[in-house]
């Protein structure tokens, strides 16, 4: 460890350089999880499998920034016919740790005094006085932004290493939800209290992923905007013209591939201190606000998938409090069929190859779920990919999710028909509380999910077997274990009706309204034995 020095202020800072000091999540290697350095993981990329986060929000933000070292190194496609070389070609991303061994080490410092990495050094004279408790970096510990005024929950919980504050602060910079700064504004003003919604929060970051962690860069890799640089490394450093405190941020358009993927969407500042063990963790951490971009969704979301909201505006699909995100994996294979621009466009493109059993890639969709402000949960969902079959999975994704919405709407017209029975004289007021008794969806729900990512597992298979239609029996087994699993739930949620004759009606009313939609000429053809037709 570098000897001690003074940044401003009354404590010292430890100097740290995190391409020395391991600052990056664990990494799969034949069984065994390890922690290695930027370099190491740039280096070693075609022997590394999949990287392992604390949470699925940080592993894509720690992608996100080897990605940014990719093309600010220019290790990056040209072209998109140079971009399906890359991938079967395998080419190496040696030129990357190469470059990134060469930097200076004054700009990979995580605790540089006047430059630190992913970092805003602007913010030292005031850690000591608004800085809090080192829980408020990791955004699923925060909690919502405009509670705990006194911060005293921040103070407890084991202060995290290095490493640790690292991932958690580039998971800040790309998913932090809106809010109030846990600062005063008295000298910077209220802008600098003004926090924004990071650049991937509210929405489905879809990324594609190989077999290693070498491919899986490849593939999200693409013809860059803009020069190699700039990489934004800190806020002090760099060719970028920062913006002030001193009035409301304006956003500004990204300048180049390297700067979109590495982006501050937080001012941060992290105090070093040693434990009782002498060894560095991060004591205190001051956030404030950071910078807002500007998309051009074409050039800059790559891989957004376009769904319509209730206002009737496009945006990227989104994370839903009601809706299982599985439901809309359709979505994705759509993209890939249809070759929608960006990614999906490159991913059809790649040609019709046997590598083996299973899908050689896979689609991972990752949101963070918000109410407000208040971070509820990361929602995820990884599908698997083979190329010359987006349209086989596109009918598995989309019939699978039109029976499973099907199935369900069933189960609530059974719950309302027992209701009804049960309590004929309810207020309209009451009747919802009612019909939620007997309403078995949310149990439904969970269990649907499963079966769908076996379908679509068979239907690559079977496209492999050259079956002249992979869908067709992976979705009929389907059906029948959904059904199966609604009829379970339908007669769990009955068994709380009364045992008199009110009650006994009301159960057979209810199965027989359930029996009669699945053979409604409008349910799906599956649920009524029959083969669909696209």
């Amino acid at each position: 460890m570098p000897a001690l020095s003074t940044a401003g202020s009354e404590a010292a800072h430890p100097q740290w350089d995190p391409r020395v000091q391991p600052c990056i999540p664990a990494v799969t290697l034949q069984g065994a999880a390890v922690e290695y350095t930027l370099c190491e993981l740039l280096g070693q990329a075609e022997d590394l499998s999949v990287i392992a986060g604390a949470t699925p929000g940080e592993t894509v933000a720690v992608i996100e920034f080897l990605l940014a070292i990719c093309f600010a190194s220019e290790t990056c496609p040209s072209s998109a016919e140079e971009w399906r070389a890359w991938i079967l070609e395998e080419r190496a991303l040696g030129q990357a740790a190469q470059w990134l061994a060469e930097e200076p080490d004054t700009d990979w410092d995580l605790f540089h005094p006047t430059q630190p990495l992913g970092q805003n050094s602007m913010l030292a004279p005031y850690i000591h006085r608004d800085g809090a408790g080192p829980a408020q970096l990791v955004i699923e510990h925060a909690g919502d932004y405009n509670q705990h005024f006194d911060h005293h929950h921040l103070e407890h919980g084991s202060a995290p290493t290095p490493a640790e504050a690292f991932r958690a602060m580039l998971t800040q910079h790309a998913y932090a939800p809106y809010g109030r700064a846990r600062m005063s504004g008295k000298e910077l003003g209220s802008a600098i209290t003004n926090l924004a919604t990071g650049r991937l929060q509210g929405r489905i970051r879809v990324m594609a992923l190989g077999r290693t962690l070498a491919e899986t860069l490849r593939l999200n890799l693409y013809p860059p905007e803009g020069p190699g640089k700039p990489l934004n490394t800190s806020w002090t450093s760099g060719s970028i013209e920062r913006r002030s405190f001193h009035h409301k941020a304006k956003p500004r358009e990204p300048q180049s591939s390297a700067d979109l993927h590495s982006a501050l969407g937080r001012s941060i500042l992290l105090r070093p201190q040693r434990d009782a063990n002498g060894q560095v963790v991060v004591d205190r951490v001051l956030i404030g606000a950071g910078e807002v971009l500007e998309f051009d969704p074409e050039r800059h979301l790559q891989d957004a998938v376009f769904a319509e909201a209730m206002n009737g505006l496009k945006k990227p699909l989104w994370p839903s409090p009601t809706r299982a995100l599985w439901r809309d994996a359709h979505a994705l294979y759509s993209a890939v069929k249809d070759a929608q621009p960006g990614l999906y466009a490159r991913l059809r493109s790649l040609p019709y190859e046997r590598k083996g059993a299973g899908a050689p890639y896979q689609m991972w969709a990752v949101g963070l779920l918000a109410n407000k402000g208040m971070p509820v949960a990361w929602v995820q969902g990884v599908y698997p990919y083979a190329p010359g079959m987006a349209a086989h999975l596109y009918r598995a994704s989309r019939r699978g999710s039109d029976i499973a919405e099907y199935i369900a709407w069933s189960l609530r017209r059974a719950a309302v028909v027992a209701a009804e029975i049960v309590y004929p004289a309810a207020p309209a007021a009451d009747m919802a509380a009612q019909v939620a008794r007997f309403d078995a969806r949310w149990k439904f729900w969970p269990d649907a999910a499963a079966p769908f990512y076996v379908l679509l597992d068979e239907a690559i298979e079977a496209g492999l077997a050259d079956e002249d239609d992979p869908a067709a029996e992976p979705l009929a087994g389907y059906t029948q274990v959904l059904l199966g699993a609604a009829r379970n739930h339908l007669a769990n949620c009955l068994d709380s009706l009364p045992p008199n004759h009110q009650g006994h009606r009301a159960r057979s009313r209810a199965e027989q309204r359930f029996n009669q939609d699945m053979g409604n000429a409008k349910a799906p053809a599956e649920l009524r034995g029959e083969t669909a037709r696209d």
